[in-house]
């Protein structure tokens, strides 16, 4: 697959890159892709959640009412989950909900989120950039120019501070590093913008090896 490479002005310079099919025409596996997002979205989840059972709830421990001869049921204790301001049965507990995948697996759930982009012709390529100062109106530009006005991620090679922080503000705007792509990203954005340089460490770093 070959992408012309444009300018920030949105203009054609003439290059073109040819995208591996290696790693950007493969066969989606949908499977791998939802596992990989549902890592990423539990690995998000704090688990601090905690609610009082019975054993922990502040109140007395006297019998309300004698056993028999009420009318009612028996009742022993005001903290019983029975009543208003008892504990909750079976309530949630603090715990980790992440788990483990495969270092492969996950390398495939990327492999056919970014073959996924390219098949539905979601990937632009730019050529490489700079900006003398964080100006989030100035990248906004830039990004109108690219015809990138929906949700995009701009795929970096490296850190570039003016660049991140300026895209930083900018509503349904991501800006990651080669190496911080992850496929919940990927499918979540309607454009894949990838500066020119970051295809080589894009293929480089998922290569078969």
């Amino acid at each position: 697959m070959e992408l012309s490479v444009l300018n920030i002005k949105g203009e054609d310079t003439g290059r073109k890159v040819t995208l591996s099919d290696a790693i950007f025409g493969l066969e989606p596996n949908e499977h791998a892709m939802y596992l990989d997002v549902k890592q990423y979205l539990a690995n998000q989840r704090q688990g601090t959640h905690k609610s009082k059972e019975r054993n922990e709830v502040a109140g007395s421990t006297k019998k309300i009412k004698k056993q028999k001869g009420t009318g009612g049921a028996r009742a022993g204790s005001i903290k019983s989950p029975v009543f208003v301001g008892g504990g909750r049965v079976f309530g949630p507990k603090p715990r980790n909900y992440s788990f483990k995948l495969n270092k492969k697996l996950k390398r495939v759930a990327r492999l056919s989120a970014l073959s996924l982009l390219a098949r539905d012709n979601r990937v632009a390529l730019v050529e490489s950039f700079s900006m003398e100062a964080p100006k989030a109106k100035e990248f906004r530009g830039i990004l109108d120019n690219l015809k990138s006005t929906g949700k995009t991620l701009i795929v970096l090679p490296a850190v570039d501070k003016n660049i991140v922080l300026s895209g930083r503000n900018l509503p349904k705007v991501k800006v990651a590093t080669v190496k911080d792509v992850n496929t919940y990203d990927l499918l979540n954005t309607e454009k894949l913008l990838l500066v020119e340089q970051s295809v080589n460490e894009l293929e480089n770093l998922l290569s078969a090896k």
